[in-house]
This record gives C-alpha cells, sequence and structure tokens, in this order.
C-alpha cells in the first residue's frame, strides 16, 4: 500500500456539500488505471474545508468506488480530539490507512507534535503516514523527530515534501537515519521522478488523482530502473508542473478535471476561486503541448 503510486483525487464540493456521483467517476478511473493506493482527504481533498459528515461522505463514496484498492484518508485537524475523531470514522468505513498532518493556527512546538502522534498511534489498527507538509502546517519536521516518531506504534511511512535542495540527495539521507521498514514518500510531482529513482517507496501524486496513467507511467519507468525514461516521462509534463508551482496544483487539478467534464464547475469550496482567467488559458496550452488533452 505504501509503495508505487499513491493517487490523489479532487474532492469536488460546492455548498450543496459533496458531489458523490463526480467523486464515485473520479476514483473509478484511478482503479481502472490499477493505481496501488487511492489518497482521499489530502490537500487535493481538501480536508480543512469539510465538516465531519462531509469527510464520513467522502469516505464512503471513496471506499466502496476503489472496490479492494486500498484507500488512504486524511485526518488532520486542530485539536487531537477532532483527530482522534476522524481517524475512527476513517478505520469504521475500512480505510487502509490514515494521513496525518500537524495543523495548526498556533504554531506547534516539536514535543507538541510528537504528542500528537503518540496518541494517535496508539488509538489506531492501521498503518499512519507522517504528513510533512510545511507551506501548509507551518512546521518543519527535522529528522531527529522523524526517528522519534517511526519507533510508535502504526507509524509506518512519511510523506515528504519537495526538498529545497537535491531531491536525491535528501532520499539518501533520510535511508541512512529511518529503518528500512518505514515508507519514504514523496510529494511536489515535479521531483517525483528523481525521488523515485532514488529509492523513495512511493509517489503521493495530485496529477494521478487525474490522469493516473501518465504518473504511473513515470512510476513503472523508474521501477525498472530506466532512469532517462523516467526523467523524460516527467520532463514532457513541465508546462504542467510550471502551473502547479505558479498557481498551486490543487486549482490546476479542479480545472483540469473541469474541462474534462469529470466534474463541475466550480468544484472548490469558496472563498477557493480555481484558475483566474489567464490560469486557464495556460493550462489549455499545456494540456496541448503535453500530449493530455486528447
Amino acid at each position: 500500500m505504501l509503495e508505487g503510486l499513491c493517487a490523489f483525487p479532487l474532492t469536488p464540493v460546492s455548498d450543496e456539500g459533496v458531489d458523490e456521483a463526480a467523486l464515485t467517476g473520479l476514483v473509478s478511473r484511478l482503479v481502472a488505471a490499477e493505481v496501488d493506493s487511492i489518497g482521499v482527504l489530502g490537500s487535493t481533498g481538501l480536508y480543512p474545508y469539510l465538516d465531519r459528515a462531509e469527510r464520513s461522505t467522502v469516505l464512503e463514496v471513496a471506499v466502496a468506488a476503489a472496490a479492494g484498492t486500498p484507500v488512504i484518508a486524511g485526518i488532520g485537524a486542530l485539536r487531537t480530539r477532532e483527530v482522534l475523531t476522524y481517524a475512527q470514522d476513517a478505520q469504521t468505513a475500512g480505510a487502509a490507512g490514515l494521513l496525518l498532518a500537524p495543523v495548526s493556527y498556533h504554531r506547534l512546538s516539536e514535543e507538541e507534535v510528537y504528542g500528537l502522534y503518540r496518541d494517535v498511534a496508539s488509538a489506531v489498527s492501521v498503518p499512519v503516514i507522517v504528513y510533512d507538509n510545511p507551506g501548509t502546517t507551518g512546521f518543519t519536521f527535522t529528522d531527529e523527530l522523524y526517528t522519534r516518531l517511526v519507533q510508535l506504534p502504526n507509524i509506518t511511512g512519511i510523506k515528504i515534501p519537495p526538498p529545497a535542495t537535491d531531491v536525491a540527495h535528501r532520499v539518501t539521507a533520510l535511508r541512512s537515519v529511518l529503518p528500512g521498514s518505514v515508507s519514504v514518500g514523496i510529494s511536489g510531482d515535479w521531483v517525483a521522478a528523481e525521488a523515485l529513482l532514488a529509492g523513495a517507496d512511493c509517489w503521493y501524486s495530485v496529477i494521478g488523482g487525474v490522469f493516473p496513467a501518465t504518473a504511473q507511467a513515470i512510476v513503472d519507468a523508474a521501477a525498472a530502473g530506466h532512469r532517462e525514461q523516467a526523467q523524460a516521462l516527467s520532463q514532457d509534463l513541465e508546462p504542467i508542473w510550471a502551473l502547479f508551482r505558479r498557481y498551486g496544483s490543487l486549482r490546476v487539478v479542479a480545472a483540469i478535471a473541469e474541462i474534462f467534464g469529470w466534474v463541475q464547475s466550480p468544484s472548490l469550496p469558496l472563498p477557493l476561486l480555481g484558475l483566474p482567467a489567464q490560469g486557464r488559458t495556460e493550462l489549455e496550452v499545456a494540456l496541448h503541448t503535453t500530449g493530455l488533452a486528447g
């Protein structure tokens, strides 16, 4: 479950709630592409914007549509009490794993973050992935904290962000301090090929949520040791990666899903507005340039 391609579909949502039919369609496309796992209620899945009932709807719809493909569910929230509730809801719904970011309003200390994972790890029975996403949480994990966390029960994976330095060096450095049983996964789609070639176990992929076969081709090439092919496949997607970096991957994939008619427009909850007109034009050009327009 914590190897290969974990594809993260958008949660299509409006003020009326989650679009269950559209979410079923998005997840079904991932199943048809035979992704290794499906990640819901992550950043692409809009978990901070959803209440408990909406999160439960996403879980129920996704697990049913996944048809046996492992579902990893985000459980982040401000209070430990809420995190534990969401963890139980996810397990009850059939999630195979949990993804936890240290969400905060007031900046958390290292001991507070450790306590959060300790409390969750001791209360669940499925694998927990540490979600390191300093761009949204404001918290930066140290390698020392990683090594403490993976000694806790059920902490079996780490999802790291794109590093400021060379991604291969970062993956190698983590491998040197973490047990081999711990899965190291990468987010930041534009560095995924290099991370996988350097030994990362899993790609937590945003583009995989809309174009799973395209992402799977990169994973397969890297797994086979075909360095030049994996790098070339990723480089071919640079027009999309550039838009991810400029506008944020959420807005780009939401626009992609709207353009292809997989979700209704608008698909993001207010105050999120999606891509501006200029960004939509740039995206349409990028889709044609990369051959993803069909």
